[in-house]
């Protein structure tokens, strides 16, 4: 399986004598880690408005760190159950806090994983 930034490939191979052969591939090209790192952000996006009634759709610097620290998290979720998104400064001088788990992620991204 090849989860990239932008599509999802899955190859089906044959092994013989420790050779491997690829005999298909077939895959999604509208589905890849940045689909993931995206619903992330909105999930903070969200709770930033409901907790701070901050909205960071208006700041680009703040949702580029914003979403450099998911894609961070998503890769600390591939082999824990928690991820800790820590930004000093992120938006308006404040900081911002907050944790993400791995079964929270897969509910955000569920309709994505069952198609």
């Amino acid at each position: 399986l090849d989860l990239g930034g932008g599509t999802f490939d899955v190859p089906i191979l044959t092994i013989e004598d420790g050779i491997f052969e690829v005999m298909s591939t077939a895959g999604e090209t509208h589905l890849g880690g940045e689909d993931f790192d995206k619903r992330m952000v909105n999930h903070f996006v969200q709770e930033l408005k409901r907790k701070n009634k901050q909205d960071l759709n208006s700041n680009i610097r703040a949702l580029r760190r914003l979403l450099t620290a998911c894609e961070r998290a998503k890769r600390t979720l591939s082999s824990s159950t928690q991820a800790s998104i820590e930004i000093d400064s992120l938006f308006e001088g404040g900081d911002f806090y907050s944790t993400i788990t791995r079964s929270r992620l897969e509910e955000l991204n569920a309709d994505l994983l069952l198609n």
